[in-house]
């Protein structure tokens, strides 16, 4: 006996299992789906703050450091903070690095090529965060919640100078780094002027499209901001050289100088 085209054992009554499915005449068989795709694992919030640094020099990229790997980068990256800080960038020498780290000149080499790349990794730490506070920049109204927020990004900044401030120390002396080093540091310098520029600008114009009855003040304003770009230029050496002050242990009152900063800034573009 035979079901749906297959074979029944006599003496047994059909089941399930001997029945076999065959599409009907003039129907189509449905196509397989594919399983979609898992979607790519979220980063963790360990790697969302992870410096860049830790991945390491010339010589370890392209190859995925693991948790050791990072330890020791991160160990060598230390030591070579505290030797820039304590002896000078020119002063130091690998085996003074190696020797604080207690770890080998082997070592070292498999994750840096010399000194200038050690240095060039804890630069990429300094720059990414620069690059954060410049994205941060507000728009300053002519309020004060423009002055707020303003004070606010002082602030921060302090913060950022005061977390790299050796690195970038290091970094303002022209003759001491490469200039390739140099142009790096130069390059975030014009990125932020930009960020102070248009956050400045775009307040004012903000503050004018809101009430265009207001009265303007006539006090050359117009006249200053064709040259916004070089007040903003001004006012981030001010802010950079008072900082670096704070990171010499020099003893200013840090909240205060603050807000005075800040006020500087706002005047130097609303005339408060």
């Amino acid at each position: 006996m035979t079901t749906g085209g297959s074979q029944i054992p006599a003496g047994r009554p059909p089941g399930p299992r001997d029945a076999v499915e065959r599409p009907r005449a003039g129907a189509s068989a449905k196509p397989r789906s594919e399983p979609a795709p898992r979607p790519a694992p979220a980063p963790s919030d360990e790697e969302r703050t992870r410096p860049p640094s830790l991945g390491g020099g010339e010589p370890a990229q392209g190859r995925a450091l693991g948790r050791q790997g990072q330890r020791t980068v991160r160990k060598l990256l230390e030591a070579g903070l505290v030797e820039f800080d304590e002896r000078g960038f020119q002063a130091v020498r690998v085996d003074d690095v190696v020797r604080r780290a207690s770890t080998s000149h082997g070592t070292f080499y498999l994750y840096f090529s010399n000194k200038d790349d050690l240095f060039k990794t804890l630069l990429r730490d300094a720059l990414d965060a620069m690059q954060v506070i410049t994205e941060e920049f507000p728009v300053v109204t002519r309020n004060e919640s423009g002055r707020t927020a303003l004070r606010h990004w002082v602030h921060r900044f302090c913060d950022v100078y005061a977390a790299h401030a050796t690195v970038i120390r290091i970094l303002s002396q022209a003759d001491v780094v490469a200039e390739e080093v140099y142009g790096d540091g130069l390059q975030m310098l014009f990125r932020l002027a930009e960020a102070i520029t248009q956050g400045m600008t775009a307040g004012a114009g903000a503050g004018a499209a809101a009430d265009p009855s207001a009265p303007q003040p006539n006090d050359g304003s117009g006249a200053r901001s064709e040259h916004a770009e070089l007040t903003a230029v001004a006012c981030l050496m001010m802010l950079e050289r008072v900082n670096y002050l704070f990171s010499v242990e020099v003893r200013l009152p840090r909240a205060e100088m603050e807000d005075r900063l800040s006020a500087i800034m706002y005047a130097a573009f609303h005339l408060a």
